[in-house]
């Protein structure tokens, strides 16, 4: 009898470990995250772009919702990267989602999630929400702050009860200064970056600097914050040419220093408990980056 029940344990455990999107391997794995900005890349090639996906280990894919492309093209796609380990995400969002009605473009995605979701078998369904708003892009955060921040607190607030709602986790994008931008309104007063982390199931942290040093810098106070709440933080990088400074992306250094580099940021939080891996931005220009 003894044996039997041994021989049980070990197979639940053995089981959970090689499940896909198991939550014992999710508690284990950490995220090896991209974002996909064009969703017609899985209508005219998806074999090539999961190939591609699988190709650099990614494990979990942030995709853009395009309500003009079938559901069944979503479906098809996220079966097949179910198949391969790969976590397929909803992305949207938009800088204007802050503006006075901008809620209605959050209100028709969830309407869209709602729909597909019920609609899809469960290798099927999207894993989780993932937001990219950046409020600081709309033209209200230089006239008011203020303002703008507590319409990205609110929009934030009823995506949160949208995500439990349809029983998926909630994760926003967010840069690394959030945590010198203070409020104090009705959903009371600190730091944004702390209230983002603690009302969201995860941050990705656009860290968009292009050595480990910086990196690891301008993200440590996020890894504090995350641990006081049990949330978690992604470290995310860009790959695309900007004019920005020569240090915030890694389009000039190519793909093996970024590897370097991100497996300094890996290592050197590996034992932060808020540290849930990293991110790159994104596929299209990833794919054609310097090796």
């Amino acid at each position: 009898m003894l044996k039997k029940i041994q021989f049980f344990v070990v197979a639940v455990v053995l089981a959970a470990l090689v499940s896909p999107q198991g939550g014992t391997q999710a508690a284990v794995q950490k995220d090896q995250a991209t974002w996909l900005w064009n969703p017609w890349m899985i209508v005219n090639d998806e074999a090539g772009t999961l190939t591609f996906l699988e190709s650099k280990r990614v494990n979990k894919v942030y995709v853009q919702i395009d309500q003009d492309i079938p559901m069944k093209v979503y479906r098809s796609f996220i079966k097949k990267a179910f198949a391969k380990g790969i976590r397929v995400y909803a992305l949207d969002g938009a800088s204007d989602w802050v503006a006075p009605k901008g809620y209605t473009s959050l209100n028709e995605l969830i309407k869209w999630l709602i729909r597909y979701q019920s609609g899809s078998a469960a290798t099927q369904k999207f894993a989780g929400i993932h937001l990219d708003v950046e409020p600081y892009l709309y033209s209200g955060w230089t006239t008011n702050q203020a303002a703008a921040v507590e319409s990205y607190q609110a929009l934030l607030t009823k995506a949160k009860s949208s995500a439990a709602s349809l029983k998926l986790p909630l994760e926003a994008d967010m840069p690394f200064w959030f945590d010198e931008i203070s409020y104090k309104n009705t959903y009371g007063n600190g730091k944004l970056a702390e209230w983002v982390i603690a009302n969201t199931n995860s941050v990705t942290i656009m860290a968009y600097r292009d050595s480990a040093p910086l990196i690891i810098e301008i993200v440590k106070n996020e890894m504090d914050i995350a641990e006081k709440y049990g949330k978690y933080i992604v470290v995310g990088v860009e790959t695309g040419q900007t004019s920005e400074g020569d240090a915030i992306s890694f389009f000039e250094e190519g793909e093996a220093v970024m590897n370097q580099e991100l497996s300094a940021v890996q290592n050197h939080y590996a034992s932060s408990a808020g540290f849930n891996g990293t991110a790159v931005h994104h596929v299209g220009s990833w794919m054609t980056m310097n090796p």
